[in-house]
């Protein structure tokens, strides 16, 4: 028996539902009973109609916090940022001295990048509450990628000490299967919350710097080591290697195999695999490239301008430029946070009608899955920035690689695409690349930290989601399967 979206209706949550929707058969104006079942409805992921109930509930109290920030978190996980800043901004407007509003919208601006921004509201939340940890946590991140080492560790510090572990709720019916999760505080983590659904998967977060040497490890069926930057969380990968001496279940992703993945680490352990073109690449301590013999230094690496240069441990386009001259670089470089820089020859990956792509295929169990191909007028490319969103030629282009992967890129660049997955032997993990003239695979980044977002509730998408369903469902697959071998 199921009820309208295909819950089970005699499990605890289904029969409340039902007494919540008698509930509000007889009174439309129980606020209580609402805001419960607009929480559980977001639990299921049952988005339109949890939507629905919010929007009703914040018609009647327009400044409710929890109405505002539940919402917020809604629709943040599916995928829509700017609504959701709009209701954590309007549960602080209303709410200042709420710590909790203000350390969500504080996450959200820094990982838009509005470090500014951010910081006001983790200072806020912690002139609030001094000892609230995710402010400390949050306030760290934001220093790191400020370029303040200590200032982060000493907030770090505060927001991870004895709180190490951390239980997730658990909001299924039948015996889960219980992942012991590795994470790092210093980030560079696989975002897994589409990964490890909550009605399958008990899931226990260990933070790897900050686990004491004689911590009871909960019971778990496996774990699963979500740290993935081998330049960013090298102290972590260390630590989880040390908690792992402990551990005789199955590992997903081992950070031995993680530790391999550094970007100029894969270069080197890349080059020459037929079918495959790596860029040249070395780390060099700022300090050089801000030296008068920068130019000459570069030309002694083999680089030549234009060339790339990014700071260590960042995604998503955070410190990483293009510099045509010594001039730029010099001018360029000291905002970087961190004392190493690493520079990058700039492969050509523009196609035949001069536009930049960047494909992203993921590797899950020993298989490769299509997960997007952006297509951009800008050499710096991300899926949702580039020219996709107003471009319906661009997703068909998109569209075709997902539906057939080989006959987009060519069987060379299929060998080579199994190549990099089995020279980086990662359990989960993905690959960013463009394809030349020839069918070779123009190599970007591979590492485990690939993001994979189910698109937004938006028709256009719509053909992503097959994609995105394959590469969810292989991880589960594999999951169940470690943790059934076990």
């Amino acid at each position: 028996m199921t009820d309208r979206a295909g819950a089970n209706s005699t499990s605890p949550a289904g029969a409340r539902l039902r007494e919540l929707d008698q509930a509000l058969a007889h009174d439309a104006d129980d606020f209580a009973a609402r805001a419960e079942r607009a929480g559980l409805l977001r639990e299921q992921d049952r988005f339109d109609e949890a939507k629905r109930d919010y929007l009703e509930l914040l018609r009647r109290k327009p400044d409710d916090f929890a109405a505002l920030n539940d919402f917020g978190t809604l629709v943040l996980n599916a995928g829509y940022s700017e609504a959701a800043r709009s209701l954590f901004a309007e549960a602080v407007r209303h709410h200042p001295n709420n710590a909790n509003g203000r350390v969500n919208l504080a996450n959200l601006l820094f990982l838009r990048g509005e470090h500014a921004a951010a910081r006001e509201h983790f200072e806020a939340a912690l002139k609030t509450d001094p000892g609230h940890i995710h402010a400390h946590r949050g306030m760290g991140n934001l220093l790191a990628a400020l370029g303040d080492s200590a200032g982060a560790k000493a907030h770090r510090d505060q927001g991870f000490k004895g709180q190490a572990v951390t239980v997730l709720p658990y909001r299924g019916e039948s015996a889960p299967i219980s992942v012991l999760l590795l994470v790092s505080a210093a980030g560079g983590n696989i975002p897994t919350s589409a990964l490890l659904d909550q009605r399958q998967f008990r899931t226990t977060v260990l933070v790897t710097e900050y686990a004491e040497p004689n911590l009871a490890l909960p019971l778990h069926d496996l774990v699963f080591n979500s740290i993935g930057d081998a330049d960013l969380c090298r102290d972590g990968l260390h630590a989880a290697m040390a908690l792992l001496s402990r551990i005789t279940k199955p590992v997903i992703n081992h950070p031995a195999s993680v530790l391999k993945t550094g970007r100029v680490d894969n270069v080197a352990r890349l080059r020459g695999l037929p079918g495959v073109v790596v860029p040249y690449m070395a780390m060099m301590p700022k300090r050089k490239l801000l030296d008068r013999s920068a130019a000459a230094e570069m030309a002694a690496y083999g680089f030549a301008f234009p060339l790339l240069v990014r700071a260590v441990g960042f995604h998503t386009g955070f410190h990483f430029a293009q510099v045509a001259t010594p001039q730029e670089l010099s001018s360029t470089v000291p905002d970087f946070p961190g004392d190493d820089v690493c520079v990058i020859e700039q492969l050509d990956a523009r196609d035949r009608e001069g536009m930049y792509r960047k494909y992203r295929v993921m590797f899950v169990d020993g298989a490769l899955y299509p997960l997007h191909l952006a297509v951009s007028r800008e050499w710096k490319v991300h899926y949702f920035t580039a020219d996709m969103a107003d471009s319906p030629a661009n997703r068909a282009k998109d569209e075709a690689f997902l539906a057939d992967m080989a006959g987009a890129i060519g069987q060379r660049a299929m060998a080579g695409l199994e190549r990099i997955r089995a020279a980086l032997a990662l359990d989960y993990g993905g690959i960013d690349f463009a394809v030349n003239a020839q069918g070779e695979i123009l190599f970007f980044e591979a590492n485990a930290t690939m993001v994979v977002y189910p698109p937004v509730a938006d028709l256009k998408w719509a053909y992503r989601r097959p994609a995105v369903e394959a590469v969810l469902t292989a991880v589960r697959t594999m999951l169940v399967g470690r943790a059934g071998a076990a």
